[in-house]
């Protein structure tokens, strides 16, 4: 789907609301009883670079070339523009951005995306505490082969139920943006783009962003 029709779609399915994600049971949730607790993560040394999830301690694959170059024009991207005070020049401004923020979104949830952000206009300032208890309002994940499923299934019911607004998948195999809003049953399709085309995908409208600058060639 192309710009044109970017706010069409609707994502309604099931597995991608807040209670359906509460009941289901996959592979990589641990029965109540064995569950795992951010207390048990905080233990680990931080160079393992953990998540918790649903209960269960995964470890996040190190990035390759193409992770590593998305992520970071996401961040050179975005962060002139919104990463400062509304008016300090440069941009809109108005959120604090932040890649591999440590964050807990409850007892058995640990993450660390690939980059968050917070409004200024509702966190006045961010606890200096790890894992940080305060849910982003966006956060962009650049999807791995490895941990596919995670990104695309399970952090989309964690992030819905956790209330996160907006919800980027950056996806470098295949070249796209893809951004859910969050709705009260279930996260919005809002956009899905690729190579070629210009977007201004929420909550960054106010900035046209070329998608192609997401994914530098790396030879």
């Amino acid at each position: 789907m192309g710009t044109g029709g970017r706010r069409a779609a609707v994502v309604r399915h099931r597995q991608l609301s807040a209670d359906n994600g509460r009941r289901r049971m996959g592979e990589d949730m641990a029965p109540p009883d064995d569950r795992k607790t951010i207390e048990d993560v905080a233990r680990e040394p931080e160079e393992r670079y953990l998540e918790l999830l649903d209960g269960v301690m995964v470890e996040k694959a190190s990035p390759d070339i193409g992770h590593s170059m998305a992520q970071g024009a996401i961040i050179g991207l975005m962060h002139p523009s919104y990463g400062r005070k509304p008016g300090s020049g440069g941009g809109p401004g108005g959120w604090r951005i932040l890649p591999e923020l440590d964050i807990s979104l409850g007892r058995y949830d640990w993450v660390r995306p690939d980059l968050a952000g917070y409004r200024r206009d509702k966190h006045a300032s961010i606890p200096k505490t790890r894992p940080l208890p305060l849910a982003p309002d966006w956060v962009c994940e650049v999807v791995s082969e490895s941990n596919a499923s995670r990104d695309t299934v399970q952090k989309v019911r964690l992030y819905h139920r956790s209330g996160v607004g907006h919800y980027w998948l950056v996806d470098p195999a295949r070249r796209t943006l893809t951004v859910l809003r969050h709705a009260p049953d279930g996260y919005q399709l809002v956009l899905s783009a690729t190579v070629g085309e210009r977007v201004r995908a929420e909550p960054f409208e106010a900035v046209e962003l070329p998608v192609s600058d997401l994914f530098e060639d790396t030879g």
